[in-house]
């Protein structure tokens, strides 16, 4: 009988703990912050075996303690795992609160809460500043217009210049000249003459007149 007894005994802890094994629990589920090639995902896994239908919700946990809920999803656990995945564009260092509820028998965050790796899964191309352009700025040298080397008159300068200097000036001829020089050209050789002549018509004149004179008084 007491072997009888202590088989019976024995038997019911090895029920009582596989019933337990078998029982849902909080850890049964485990939450990763994960990266789908460069987008950010929430993955939790449920590893209970006896297959209870759980609901996954995630939060997000902001300053002052905001929380912003990410989603909800179902999930049937199972022996090799059962995952399910929340699309989050998560940011490095971020804490986020997964609940898990399982009928009554689970009803209990993840602890500890979930914190993101200090890396983003997408790395921001850094903005190429003005200095490491590739394009070359105009120089100024070659943007503004060379100056002239030789500045042009202005319409002052222009009309203060002396008359005699205009290249607008006829120039005299070279037979004009020579006969400015020689007197050829110029009145003053015939006035001469005339004026000689006339002289010499007076002088007559007077000597004839006086020969007249003095005959009529010899007589």
């Amino acid at each position: 009988m007491r072997v009888l007894g202590v088989a019976s005994a024995s038997a019911a802890v090895v029920l009582g703990m596989s019933s337990s094994a078998l029982a849902c629990n909080i850890r049964d589920f485990k939450a990763e912050a994960k990266c789908d090639g460069d987008k950010g995902v929430i993955v939790v896994t449920d590893t209970d075996a006896s297959a209870k239908d759980a609901t996954v919700t995630v939060f997000l946990q902001g300053a002052g303690g905001v929380e912003t809920k990410v989603g909800e999803q179902e999930v049937k656990g199972s022996a090799q795992g059962t995952p399910v995945t929340f699309p989050e564009e998560w940011k490095p260092s971020a804490t986020y609160r997964v609940h898990v509820t399982a009928g009554h028998i689970v009803d209990e965050d993840i602890k500890p809460d979930l914190v993101t790796p200090s890396t983003a899964c997408k790395t921001e191309s850094p903005t190429p500043t003005g200095s490491a352009s590739t394009t070359p700025k105009p120089s100024p040298s070659t943007s503004a217009p060379a100056e002239s080397a030789t500045p042009t008159p202005s319409a002052s300068e222009s009309s203060s210049a002396p008359a005699g200097t205009s290249s607008n000036a006829p120039s005299p001829a070279a037979g004009d000249s020579n006969l400015a020089e020689t007197g050829a050209n110029s009145n003053t050789g015939l006035i001469a003459g005339v004026a000689a002549a006339l002289v010499v018509v007076g002088g007559g004149a007077v000597f004839f007149g006086m020969r007249r004179r003095g005959s009529r008084d010899n007589g």
